[in-house]
């Protein structure tokens, strides 16, 4: 099923502004949207909205006979894009805002769901929309189209670089005591053994068919899985006192906290996908429910779990606060350590993919994955120095919530649909998606500037004492 999804990202999102007229593509169809400007040329009558419909019911036929993703189907995969790095620092946020700040993670998985609904209406509303940047598209033209592929790619290199910051934060409790020196580099132990392993997944960025790699998706899923069951052994069977207070709210770290439950729900970008992949799309609201409703329900949980169980002295990854002698400790580590490692081709795939098709025509296959491979490992170092130079997780992350990810899960979407559907759309929706967009934006800036400082200030701190 996830070779599926993949499988239609292989469209990339086009940025010029000629894009259009689209091709429609299917097993027995191949046609053009037809235009009103050849007709007026012609000097003939325009026919083009007769053909239109023609052609979108056609579409709607081949879509039909590609899409295979069962209602179950659809909720894994929909579940499996939200859980990732904001398992690790829910409990955190907790602690560190206080257990009323449950209602805001709450909320957002909430608001998520709403606009994971939006952007399945804006594509029933479209059928020439396959992605993301295509509903921007339908929206606002190619000014669209760019402000959505751009916050994407955003999106996709902060990530990379908290994956990273996670890699070298596991290797380094799981490598504590242990010492490792080259010569002719200056790096620690947990530096070099990070670099080592960043390097192991180069060869997966030069691998042009993704279908070969979606299998590092599901890897990626279970390892997820494996780290919460760890928790609850250790909740369990660790012998620790799990009975810590949480305070009720420190509203002075909610901007901080607020961009780490946005970055956990930030899957939108691929939702798009998990429409078209549907046999029966009338129910991707019903879809994204049942999905926030599980990953809302497994984030408080844990968020909880882990609040209680560390306290206080809980890290903003709970692996690392997980005692150090126990075998569930060490699986959970290698189990962190590992999740990043089948992130980097997936989360590159999309930015590769543009990148290869703006390649000229002439240029050889062969050319192509040299290009696409070297600039892709050039970014993978880049994303290395950075993860390394700036080792501070909580705030890297947050700031990714509160800058990208709110953008894409809430603003964005409240904006297209608004846009799109604005003769049709009800007087009390449009005052919903405007007071969404609004509160979105709120969230962003204050969690920019409260996570911006943060990582300024723990910068200089780190400078002062090297």
């Amino acid at each position: 099923m996830w070779g599926t999804i993949w499988k239609s990202k292989e469209k990339p999102p086009c940025l010029e502004s000629d894009c259009l007229p689209h091709q429609a593509h299917g097993p027995n169809l191949a046609v053009e949207w037809p235009s009103c400007n050849s007709c007026l040329e012609a000097s003939k009558g325009c026919k083009c909205h007769l053909e239109e419909e023609d052609l979108k019911s056609r579409v709607e036929v081949d879509r039909n006979l590609n899409a295979d993703s069962s209602f179950a189907h659809s909720v894994i995969n929909m579940s499996g894009m939200l859980i990732g790095l904001g398992q690790l620092s829910t409990p955190y946020a907790l602690e560190n805002g206080g257990w009323a700040s449950a209602f805001l993670l709450v909320g957002v998985g909430i608001i998520g769901a709403y606009s994971s609904h939006l952007l399945g209406r804006c594509l029933s509303k479209n059928p020439q929309s396959r992605n993301y940047t295509d509903i921007g598209h339908h929206a606002f033209g190619t000014r669209g189209r760019v402000i959505a592929a751009t916050f994407i790619y955003m999106e996709i290199f902060m990530t990379l670089v908290s994956y990273t910051i996670s890699l070298h934060d596991n290797l380094k409790v799981v490598f504590f005591g242990s010492h490792l020196k080259v010569p002719w580099i200056s790096l620690s132990t947990s530096q070099f053994l990070t670099a080592i392993a960043v390097s192991v997944t180069l060869p997966s960025l030069w691998l042009r068919d993704l279908s070969s790699i979606s299998f590092l998706s599901i890897g990626g899923i279970l390892m997820s899985l494996l780290i919460l069951l760890m928790l609850v052994c250790t909740a369990i069977f660790g012998g620790m006192r799990s009975n810590h207070s949480i305070p009720v709210l420190k509203f002075g770290n909610i901007p901080v906290i607020s961009g780490l439950y946005l970055f956990s729900f930030a899957g939108h970008v691929v939702f798009p996908d998990i429409y078209k992949a549907m046999k029966d799309p009338s129910k991707f609201t019903k879809v994204s429910i049942a999905s926030f409703t599980l990953v809302t329900a497994l984030y408080t949980a844990l968020a909880f779990m882990g609040a209680k169980l560390f306290g206080p002295e809980i890290n903003s990854q709970f692996t690392l606060s997980m005692p150090p002698h126990l075998i569930i400790t060490k699986i959970a580590l290698w189990a962190t350590i590992l999740t990043p490692m089948t992130k980097y081709a997936l989360q590159f795939a999309p930015f590769a993919i543009q990148l290869e098709r703006s390649l000229p025509n002439s240029m050889s296959s062969k050319m192509r994955i040299v290009i696409r491979g070297c600039v892709g490992s050039l970014l993978l170092l880049l994303i290395l120095v950075l993860a390394l130079s700036v080792p501070y997780f909580q705030y890297v992350l947050s700031l990714t919530g509160s800058l990208v990810s709110v953008f894409i899960c809430i603003i964005l979407p409240c904006a297209f649909y608004t846009k799109i559907c604005w003769a049709q759309i009800p007087k009390p929706l449009l005052i919903l998606n405007m007071i969404l967009i609004a509160f979105g934006t709120t969230l962003g800036v204050f969690g920019t500037i409260s996570s911006s400082k943060s990582l300024i200030e723990n910068f200089q701190i780190r400078s002062h004492t090297t």
